[in-house]
């Protein structure tokens, strides 16, 4: 399948329709936290059981929208704008660790009333779940799913990888711009499998990137280490998932991980690195069989 062209309008959009559905199904909203910075995340379903969604690096909290749309009842899903994404407010660090973020995201919890959570990173939010499953108060996390985890390139053995990347990424930015950016990147997101609504779904939340949040974004997946923060397997009930076809984080790379949790990699079949997009229904299939597997361990 050919990637989109945006022919008539500089800036690649949801159609009013589909914009109207997404704010429906997944109505986005605005807190402020004590510090005076703000968090925007979108919300779907009620439940005892909380679901809290983090985005990779060049997402936001609308890629969630599959999986929204096919909620179980019972199940309440938080899917959250990243510091710098979004409508919500950039880190004061210019070089943020996984831990800043992870503040961010104990400040909406807290400011929400979730005190307990399923917890799913995907891809740059994997760093970022990690490390608040890490930091939280002991059951605060119920369960952690890493989809597609980064490992990024904090590791000393990385410094030649890190200096490249961080060089690519940036030089990118600058030289295409955001718009340009998303409409190139985002072919090595999904699959050849992919439908246009999929591959349109990750453009959109791509070319709404920030300049600042997304440098940071850069610096954290650059100067940050993933194995840091992988909470030991007896502490937490965890998975990790990945992708069959992703080329970026590679299924090879994500099995590490999950071998690092003591766990087996979950394939996500037909599906690139944007897997929940593509496949959502094997995400939520995951998702509740993880879900029920903590409940019977309680």
């Amino acid at each position: 399948m050919l990637p989109l062209m945006f022919s008539d309008s500089p800036k690649p959009t949801l159609s009013s329709e589909e914009l109207h559905d997404l704010n429906q199904r997944f109505p986005l909203v605005r807190i402020a936290t004590e510090t005076g910075q703000q968090i925007a995340f979108r919300s779907a379903g009620t439940g005892p059981v909380t679901v809290v969604c983090l985005h990779g690096i060049g997402s936001g909290s609308a890629s969630w929208i599959n999986v929204a749309r096919q909620l179980p009842s019972g199940l309440r899903l938080i899917a959250w704008d990243a510091p710098g994404y979004g409508e919500s407010s950039s880190l004061t660090a210019e070089c943020p660790k996984a831990t800043d973020y992870a503040h961010s995201l104990a400040n909406m919890l807290q400011i929400l009333g979730v005190h307990s959570c399923v917890l799913i990173g995907h891809s740059l939010g994997a760093m970022v779940a990690s490390a608040y499953a890490r930091e939280a108060e002991r059951n605060a996390v119920k369960a952690l799913l890493l989809i597609s985890p980064a490992q990024g390139y904090g590791a000393t053995a990385k410094k030649q990888t890190r200096n490249r990347i961080l060089n690519e990424r940036i030089s990118q930015l600058e030289n295409d711009g955001v718009v340009n950016m998303a409409v190139k990147r985002s072919s090595r997101l999904l699959s050849n499998r992919a439908t246009e609504a999929d591959r349109k779904l990750v453009i959109w939340n791509m070319v709404r990137l920030h300049d600042r949040g997304y440098r940071q974004a850069v610096n954290l997946l650059c100067n940050d280490d993933l194995t840091e923060y992988l909470p030991p397997p007896e502490d937490i009930c965890v998975q990790v998932a990945c992708g069959t076809e992703d080329i970026v984080t590679t299924p090879e790379s994500c099995a590490q991980v999950a071998r690092r949790c003591g766990r087996q990699l979950i394939p996500i079949e037909n599906a690139g690195h944007a897997c929940y997009v593509e496949q959502s229904g094997q995400v939520l299939n995951i998702m509740t069989t993880l879900i029920r597997t903590f409940r019977e361990t309680q």
